[in-house]
């Protein structure tokens, strides 16, 4: 998993609330199992017309936010269904980090697992946010994840809260996997222990 300390990208603004996990990628793009290439279909019901041409009005289809790398959305983002291709789709993208007063516990979870970082923010703050976002080309934020920063256009900055954990394990890019490996050494001893013990097993 890609290492994430920090980030300075466009913020979309997506002023909405219960943007859920079907908005984010429509089930019948759900039949893959590999992690890329669902970028395209990203908010799709949202994005494109029947014919497949683009709506113009959607914020990810404006020329200012077509590099977004930053989602500021209202309450509840990620709810719905807990299909891990929503973050799969997100990061294929190239959304990196969203910043909400709240999200879906497993939608939360699985953007830690796939390199995203889901920040929430107070409902004050995220008006402030959503400004920012709102300047287009403009709209760019700095996210400090070591100095738990969000940095402002103005020069301000917003402190968030984060899990040491998981802060942990996304700078140094460790998923589950990452971490099981971490612990390589101390399974071979356990392996060998295991085997000397019982060699019948």
């Amino acid at each position: 998993m890609e290492k994430f300390t920090q980030l300075r990208g466009t913020a979309a603004p997506m002023d909405m609330i219960n943007i859920d996990t079907d908005m984010i990628i429509p089930k019948q793009y759900l039949k893959t199992i590999k992690r890329t290439g669902l970028g395209k279909h990203a908010f799709a019901e949202m994005r494109y017309n029947e014919d497949g041409s683009e709506k113009p009005d959607f914020v990810l289809n404006k020329p200012q936010y077509r590099n977004a790398q930053v989602i500021v959305a209202e309450d509840n983002f990620g709810c719905g269904s807990s299909r891990e291709h929503a973050p799969w789709a997100l990061l294929d993208f190239g959304i990196k980090c969203v910043i909400s007063t709240s999200f879906a516990d497993i939608f939360y979870n699985n953007c830690f697992k796939n390199g995203i970082l889901p920040i929430q923010v107070t409902h004050e703050q995220l008006r402030e946010l959503m400004d920012d976002a709102g300047k287009g080309s403009n709209a760019v934020l700095e996210i400090d994840l070591e100095n738990q920063t969000i940095g402002r256009p103005n020069g301000e900055s917003v402190s968030f809260e984060i899990d040491p954990h998981r802060k942990h394990c996304l700078i140094n890019g460790l998923d589950d996997i990452g971490q099981t490996l971490q612990q390589a050494s101390k399974i071979d001893s356990f392996e060998e222990q295991r085997k000397a013990a019982t060699p019948w097993a």
